[in-house]
């Protein structure tokens, strides 16, 4: 999930500076929300979190087997390069080193469609999450809504303007009743180690 940026806020303050030497500054009504804990009391971001590390240990699995292939081989290589002709020893080089491409590839590989899955699963919820946001707002009479988060700009927001829990309702869900964590976006899936290149003989 995108976080809002610092511009976002510095506009926004900038707006309601402005707004507030105007005659209509009294009018301007600004809400908040945390949009993380909406995501986490969601009965949809717990099956995201399912999928996401499914598919996470299953790249793991393949990434830990094709890691131990090349150990192996790489372990073979080393013992018995002393004996090799100079063609076994050049094929058992290539090989070595396409494998070692294979592993970075794959891990690069494992991580996007992780990322992308992740997109994939979150829109229907995000768009939904805004949707029950535009509804409140609008039946409250709510000209903005902020986003709070912990990395947010905002230092105070008084918790009358909070309206997570008329966007909980709005969205049939009962505020407090999951305690799992959000569906954050997936952590990545362990990078290719780089292995020694392969002595070449003299």
């Amino acid at each position: 999930m995108s976080k809002p940026k610092s511009t976002l806020f510095q506009v926004l303050f900038s707006l309601l500076m402005l707004t507030s030497l105007g005659a209509q500054a009294q009018s301007l009504k600004v809400g908040f929300t945390r949009i993380d804990y909406v995501v986490s009391q969601s009965p949809e971001a717990k099956e995201v979190t399912n999928q996401l590390n499914i598919q996470q240990a299953q790249a793991e699995n393949e990434l830990k087997r094709m890691q131990t292939e090349f150990q192996t081989k790489y372990s073979a290589y080393q013992s018995g390069v002393a004996q090799m002709t100079d063609v076994i020893r050049k094929d058992r080089e290539t090989e070595l080193q396409t494998l070692q491409t294979r592993i970075q590839q794959f891990s690069q590989t494992a991580q996007e469609s992780l990322q992308a899955k992740y997109g994939q699963l979150m829109k229907p919820i995000l768009t939904k999450i805004q949707q029950a946001i535009d509804t409140v707002a609008l039946q409250n009479g709510y000209h903005y809504i902020i986003n709070v988060t912990s990395n947010s700009d905002v230092l105070y927001a008084a918790e009358e303007l909070n309206i997570t829990d008329l966007v909980l309702k709005k969205m049939g869900i009962t505020p407090g009743q999951n305690t799992d964590k959000p569906a954050n976006t997936p952590s990545s899936v362990p990078t290719a180690p780089k292995a020694a290149t392969p002595p070449k003989k003299k």
